[in-house]
């Protein structure tokens, strides 16, 4: 059934579009467009290539990203709970590839949930850097941190916090932002009928208010030549060209960096706002570098973009993910530095900080000494507090992980985080995740969470098994259920024993937790993530 389109909103596309309203029209025709994008941090594009269960075409504007075919369902194969991708449409890539993020920037994507431009971003960080992924609605958040946990993301930190709050904490702080703004979302009818219910004729001038007060907090948050891209996915000129353009006027120490166009990138749409006079001739100019993914040109729906940069020299700011506290080598031993100051009890939340590594190596021994004195106070009231030692943490990643691993130990409880930012940076702030999830301290012992098993490479544990995609016996694992494993199949590292937990892999890539012995595979899979599709 053709969809019914408003009235008002088909005006205005009359007046905007001219002679290229009729192929637009034609564009709701034709069904939307399916996607998915390769997680680099997982597996390259070319080995993706050779094993990928679905027949791809490039999409031209993301390198990573591929068109499947209609009527494929990405979300009941075990390569997408492994991870290797994430299902996006083609249009939503194009923001993040503008922005131009490389290793040890430090990105914030502010309007971030349900995630897929946050994972984007973080492939292209590498591991290297930091990101800060943001959302003012809490309800949208716990979607957000489930994506960057089963993507495998560790230098990311989740904030559910007004914009401006987190521009008071971060002045000038962020290499790059992204603002994928919320807009009235013309640019979405087709994918989602469900849109037209709430869009009205006033729709485009109340999300232009948010828009311009989201704007003016990111403006506070970049660093001197640090790059903001702005993005929406609706046509409406005062959501789009109208805000750079008052954007530009009030931020004169910033320029607009033009997009290069092409068959897929339109110059932006500039004919409406000629003629007044608070735009002037040069700001006009500087929206023909705006950039919009049009339904009738392109395999995708509606997107605008505009790519923002501050003068100056671009500097990294104060980059604490360099400054770690904490550092697996690669070699396997664990470098703790000594602590400096006690921890302390601050609105329920309990963490651990320490300065920069003053150990190393041979030294690991020592640091774990040090290690033993850090620990946490919880309770309240008159009662005696217990202490929460950290050191089975310590003693975990010492003996069940190998490779490279940095970051400030961050306590919230009784679970242990790995964060790309020290504690202090975030207090005052609604945090959701303020890092890399390790797991919890329980009766002097650590249990490893499920995130911490999906960011890591089976060379990174101690043991891994890899299970087959193709007989079942990975939806089965996937499912919760406990599994026959013969020793032979569980890899160990040189000195480690076959007992014990094990990396979980679905055709070499990891997903999860399991418990081995005796041939027996017990499944650690948690509930809230477990395969229900029959």
């Amino acid at each position: 059934m053709a969809l019914r389109l408003p009235s008002p909103f088909l005006a205005k596309m009359k007046s905007l579009l001219g002679e290229n309203y009729d192929n637009f029209m034609k564009s709701y025709e034709q069904l939307p467009y399916a996607g998915i994008r390769v997680n680099t941090l997982k597996i390259s594009r070319e080995e993706f290539l050779k094993v990928s269960p679905f027949e791809l075409e490039p999409i031209p504007w993301c390198s990573t990203g591929f068109y499947i075919r209609d009527g494929e369902r990405p979300g009941r194969h075990p390569y997408y709970h492994a991870g290797l991708y994430y299902i996006q449409e083609p249009s939503a890539m194009a923001p993040v590839e503008l922005l131009g993020v490389a290793p040890g920037d430090i990105v914030l994507d502010l309007c971030a949930a349900p995630g897929g431009k946050s994972t984007q971003i973080a492939a292209k960080l590498k591991g290297e850097g930091v990101l800060v992924s943001n959302d003012l609605h809490p309800d949208r958040t716990k979607a957000l941190a489930k994506n960057l946990e089963m993507y495998g993301v560790r230098n990311a930190v989740v904030l559910n916090e007004d914009p401006e709050r987190i521009a008071g904490a971060f002045p000038r702080f962020f290499t790059k932002i992204l603002i994928d703004a919320p807009c009235s979302g013309e640019g979405m009818f087709r994918k989602d009928e469900s849109m037209l219910k709430y869009w009205e004729e006033s729709s485009p001038l109340k999300f232009a208010e948010m828009q311009r007060e989201i704007l003016t907090s990111a403006a506070k948050m970049l660093t001197p030549g640090g790059r903001l891209v702005y993005s929406t996915c609706t046509f409406s000129p005062e959501e789009n060209e109208g805000m750079i353009a008052e954007f530009l006027n009030n931020h004169q120490d910033f320029r607009l960096v033009p997009v290069e166009h092409s068959d897929y990138f339109s110059p932006g749409e500039t004919k409406w706002l000629t003629g007044q006079g608070h735009v002037g001739d040069d700001v006009l100019i500087q929206l023909t570098g705006t950039a919009r993914l049009w339904p009738h040109k392109v395999k995708g729906e509606g997107h605008f973009m505009a790519v923002l940069q501050r003068e100056g020299e671009l500097t990294s700011g104060d980059d604490e993910s360099k400054r770690a506290a904490l550092m697996l080598q690669d070699d396997g031993t664990l470098a703790v530095s000594s602590r400096t100051d006690k921890p302390r009890e601050r609105k329920g939340k309990l963490s651990l900080r320490e300065e920069k590594m003053g150990q190393s190596g041979k030294n690991s021994k020592s640091g774990k000494s040090a290690a033993r004195q850090q620990t946490s106070r919880r309770g309240s009231g008159d009662r005696q507090a217990d202490y929460i030692s950290i050191d089975p943490f310590y003693d975990f990643i010492r003996e069940q992980l190998h490779g490279s691993l940095s970051g400030y130990p961050v306590l919230y409880g009784n679970h242990v985080y790995i964060s790309s930012l020290p504690e202090d940076r975030l207090k005052q702030l609604k945090v959701i995740r303020p890092g890399w999830y390790m797991g919890q301290l329980k009766n002097e012992r650590f249990v490893p969470g499920h995130p911490l098993a999906t960011a890591l490479h089976p060379e990174e544990a101690a043991r891994y098994v890899s299970l087959s995609s193709e007989d079942g016996e990975a939806v089965r694992y996937l499912k919760g259920e406990t599994l026959s494993i013969s020793e032979e199949r569980v890899v160990c590292r040189q000195g480690a024993e076959a007992k014990g937990y094990v990396l979980v892999c679905i055709d070499g890539y990891s997903a999860g937790w399991g418990k081995w012995q005796a041939g027996m595979l017990k499944n650690e899979y948690p509930a809230g993530w477990r395969w229900t599709s029959v």
